[in-house]
């Protein structure tokens, strides 16, 4: 059973928030979330970090002024993940604003694997670009980077993975997270970074007097890309990425999404003019990494460059069909992978490393997401490659970096993992098949070094008891208005209540009539059919619920106990 914890809410900080006008419940959770002064909480553009301390901004600047002006071809290398592929859209859009000759090519997972690999160089060279630029990739292609050179091609990376021991050659390098970058926005998502590299570009080309006879491009109006690539690349939500989030939320609630997030948002049912955070994360972002899954993520890439809204819309459709497949991929995935587990207890491992030869390349990394978060143990998931190799993708818990675990395992085991990187929290890597059983055992080993008892401990935490005030419809509201995600988690609250009426609602959920503090209120609790004992032990968030246009507050039940005696 998870314990459940309350955040520490620092007093001072709370007073400071309650002082400049924040509403007793806000103060609390602002407080609880590392908010010391109203000014964090600030989303407008001004307050963006400036890109000057970006280590080689100005530089790649002047190189891609350079290049354009001498009427240079570029081809953008993507990802084929969320982030790459609003990265490739937000590179692709802004350098044509800016008088550049662009194309793009995404590696397809199945063949090419991640990156800028030698074998991405030769299908690039084909299209005789003179500059290769990376987005939400490169940092790690050392030899990839050294065949372009070899070729010709000049290669601009710019990258927010963690590097290497050794960075690749290219003719210029932008990464909030390379060596010597005094950049303070460390958690940039791909997509980010490049939207940081086109102000650069911007500024240098004003001082080159560029925009005298004409207009200066808005690139305001990528910032719809720029907010769902952050969401769907789960980076920390610190300010500077709550600012992009924002403003990216605005414009889509205000009509101004290009028409691919508009498209993707109507084939999920969604009205944009009420999009959240939330909604980018988990409904746009799993359509788009759909593409990149299971077939070739150019098919995303073209979704959010199309102006077209009738093409746009015919594209959504087949990244919806595509997700419903991945879903139900996933679906037997998971059967197969508890299964599996049934013949062993997790709770008796500090890791869990797992394949089947039936499992789908594209989907091991939600399947490890998954099973993280169900037995809350680092999980990485494997599928066959090709030529006697797995892939794997792994998933971690917040007291193991993966990355580092992995490179702990490599120096151990120096012939053991073939290639790998990634972060914290997730990572990718290949092994021979022959050598599962042994790399099993290395990161179980390297796992039981960084974890303790402490760390297994499964724990929700939560904002406390939420007063008798605070549930209320203007406070779900005002909670709904702002941005919430990883790093800035969405509040929830326990508190004991009363079960005075209860039924199943669509075979699967139960609706609900709770009381507490002498107040009644709806709740719903998705996906549980049975019906709950009289008194439970609640964490729940609250929600607005919209009928025959009328909204009303309700509570969403997250985890709940029977109140014993």
């Amino acid at each position: 059973m998870p314990e459940i914890t309350p955040r520490s809410i620092p007093a001072s900080a709370e007073q400071h928030l309650l002082n400049s006008g924040y509403t007793s419940a806000l103060a609390k959770i602002f407080a609880a979330r590392g908010i010391t002064d109203s000014k964090q909480l600030d989303t407008s553009l001004a307050g963006l970090l400036p890109f000057d301390s970006l280590k080689n901004a100005r530089e790649m600047a002047s190189l891609l002024a350079d290049a354009i002006a001498a009427g240079k071809k570029f081809l953008v290398i993507a990802d084929y993940d969320a982030d790459g592929a609003t990265a490739c859209a937000v590179a692709v859009r802004g350098l044509r604003s800016f008088g550049a000759q662009i194309d793009f090519i995404v590696p397809n997972r199945f063949e090419y694997g991640y990156g800028l690999t030698p074998e991405i160089v030769h299908l690039a060279a084909h299209l005789q670009p003179d500059i290769l630029l990376t987005v939400d990739n490169g940092i790690a292609s050392v030899e990839g980077v050294a065949e372009a050179n070899r070729l010709g091609m000049q290669v601009f990376v710019t990258d927010h993975h963690l590097p290497g021991d050794t960075l690749p050659d290219a003719a210029c390098i932008v990464n909030p997270n390379q060596p010597g970058c005094m950049f303070p926005g460390k958690h940039l998502a791909g997509v980010g970074v490049m939207f940081y590299m086109l102000l650069a570009l911007r500024a240098e080309l004003r001082e080159r007097g560029a925009f005298v006879d004409r207009p200066e491009p808005k690139l305001a109006e990528l910032l719809d890309l720029v907010a769902l690539g952050t969401v769907a690349d789960v980076v920390k939500l610190d300010q500077n990425n709550r600012i992009f989030v924002q403003q990216g939320l605005q414009r889509i609630r205000a009509g101004r999404a290009c028409a691919g997030i508009n498209a993707l948002l109507q084939v999920a049912g969604k009205n944009p003019a009420k999009v959240s955070s939330q909604d980018l994360g988990f409904t746009v972002g799993p359509r788009l990494n759909a593409a990149g899954r299971l077939d070739d993520m150019s098919l995303g890439i073209n979704c959010l460059l199309t102006d077209d809204a009738a093409t746009a819309t015919q594209i959504a459709a087949k990244l919806d069909a595509l997700n419903r497949e991945r879903r139900s991929i996933e679906a037997e995935m998971q059967d197969s992978a508890l299964a599996a587990l049934d013949q062993i207890n997790p709770s008796d491992n500090f890791s869990l490393a797992l394949f089947d030869d039936s499992w789908h390349q594209g989907v091991i990394g939600i399947l490890a997401s998954r099973l993280k978060d169900k037995f809350h143990r680092p999980t990485i998931a494997f599928a066959r490659s090709q030529d006697g190799e797995l892939k794997g993708s792994g998933r971690s818990i917040a007291g193991l970096h993966l990355r580092d675990a992995l490179d702990l395992v490599s120096k151990r085991h120096p012939s053991l993992i073939r290639k790998f990187g990634g972060h914290a929290a997730a990572a990718g890597l290949s092994i021979a098949e022959a050598d599962f059983d042994k790399f099993v055992a290395a990161f179980e080993q390297v796992s039981s070094e960084l974890l303790n008892a402490n760390d297994l401990a499964q724990r929700i935490e939560t904002d406390g008891a939420l007063e008798h005030a605070g549930m209320s419809l203007d406070v779900a509201r005002l909670l709904d208005e702002q941005v919430w995600g990883h790093g800035f988690p969405a509040p929830q609250f326990n508190d004991n209540f009363v079960v005075q009426n209860q039924r199943v609602v669509g075979d699967k959920h139960l609706k609900l009539r709770l009381s507490t503090q002498g107040k009644l209120i709806e709740a719903i609790l998705f996906g549980h059919n049975e019906l709950l004992p009289e008194q439970i032990h609640a964490v729940y968030s609250l929600s607005i619920n919209e009928y025959n246009g009328t909204q009303s507050l309700q509570l969403i039940i997250r985890h709940w106990k029977k109140i014993e005696g």
